[in-house]
């Protein structure tokens, strides 16, 4: 049996007694310590009956097929050799919704939205504490999402009116100007207007940050 597939039988376990909040979690992550110090956290507070551990997006995928069942799926960004939130695309190709949240070293404010415009239902730094996972655990066991450090910017984004969120909606769907009028039956002088308050709202100064920012704030 090689490295991997000794620390995945090791870190596949099951809590005692008690009455966990979730079925079955699987943890994506290369680093064997902090792989098992997780897994002992989430037996220890009996919010877990399963858990499941893989070093790769790849295994990670082939541990969902087999356990659709699973609750929750806890991500780090940065696997050996890969990215760990290609995980999102191949969770979208074979069709198991199940939440992630991102427990990554990297702790700034960029990896935090990329997560979030990722898809993830949560993040949270390693170098939380035993707290803050259990928190994070009841939280998103209730379908909230789990976003503590994450800040708005300066621009409120809900001060967005209903029409401009219709526009930043087609904005996303990737439609020009042209068609957004024709759409919403506007002017495009009045689309372009609108755009700019948009823009304005999300500090962002083209297209694709503008979608990039308003996916992170989850306005779409």
């Amino acid at each position: 049996m090689d490295t991997r597939m000794a620390e995945k039988a090791a870190c596949v376990t099951s809590s005692a007694g008690g009455d966990p909040l979730l079925p079955r979690v699987l943890i994506v992550d290369d680093h064997p310590f902090f792989l098992f110090g997780l897994t002992a956290i989430l037996e220890q507070e009996k919010l877990v009956d399963d858990v499941g551990c893989v070093a790769s997006v790849t295994d990670a995928v082939e541990d969902l097929r087999r356990h659709p069942q699973t609750s929750l799926v806890l991500l780090d960004l940065t696997l050996q050799g890969e990215a760990g939130l290609s995980l999102f695309a191949e969770l979208e190709g074979i069709g198991l919704p199940v939440p992630v949240v991102v427990i990554s070293s990297r702790e700034d404010e960029t990896s935090v939205r990329a997560a979030k415009s990722a898809g993830a239902v949560g993040f949270l730094p390693k170098s939380a504490d035993r707290h803050s996972l259990v928190r994070m655990i009841r939280r998103v066991s209730t379908g909230q999402l789990f976003y503590p450090s994450l800040q708005m910017p300066s621009h409120s984004p809900e001060t967005l009116t209903p029409r401009q969120l219709e526009v930043l909606v087609l904005l996303a769907e990737g439609l020009p100007n042209k068609r957004i009028c024709q759409v919403l039956n506007l002017t495009e002088h009045t689309v372009k207007t609108h755009l700019k308050a948009i823009f304005a709202h999300l500090d962002a100064h083209n297209r694709t940050e503008c979608v990039a920012q308003a996916r992170a704030l989850g306005l779409i």
